[in-house]
């Protein structure tokens, strides 16, 4: 018995799945992340890499580019409904780049609301870990990198899907 776009119930759950994993794996690289860059950096120091690439701790009560300071529960309320609705979101199946997509962007934003709950006292009111910096763009850590190549992606899936619906209409 099949489903939505020819697929059937439990191939879903298998995309779900997939996109679970992913956001899994990327909650757990930028928590460690985070966690060597509080221990490595906290001190104050910067670590030179290359370039003008440095790793540098941050903390951001905001939103992206250190806007929005002080909206912290506001971002993570935000946040959360953003991630319930993409993972409802799956139910309608999708492809290989979608389920990709969904799990960084997913995992990024929960690597950051875990900060927003636990870093501080008080629900929602702790700031994110950042430590990635170039020094000409704003610091940031690996959940931002990965909502950013997770809605890259997204958006690039959906511009070759709307391509290849042209092609075949």
């Amino acid at each position: 018995m099949s489903d939505v776009a020819g697929e059937s119930p439990a191939s879903r759950v298998g995309v779900r799945g997939a996109s679970l994993v992913v956001a899994a794996v990327c909650v757990a690289i930028d928590q460690i992340t985070k966690h060597w860059a509080l221990n490595a950096l906290s001190d104050g120091h910067v670590i030179h890499v290359v370039w003008t690439l440095q790793f540098n701790l941050a903390f951001n009560g905001g939103m992206a580019f250190g806007r929005g300071q002080g909206w912290g529960p506001i971002i993570g309320v935000i946040a959360t409904v953003v991630v319930v609705g993409l993972l409802v979101s799956m139910r309608q199946g999708s492809g290989r780049l979608a389920t990709a997509s969904v799990g960084l962007i997913v995992g990024g934003a929960l690597g950051n609301i875990v900060d927003r709950l636990f870093r501080e006292d008080g629900l929602f009111r702790g700031r994110v870990v950042d430590f990635i910096d170039f020094q000409w763009f704003p610091i940031f850590n690996v959940a931002d990198i990965c909502i950013n190549v997770g809605g890259a992606l997204l958006i690039l899936g959906y511009v070759v899907s709307s391509r290849a619906n042209e092609v075949t209409s």
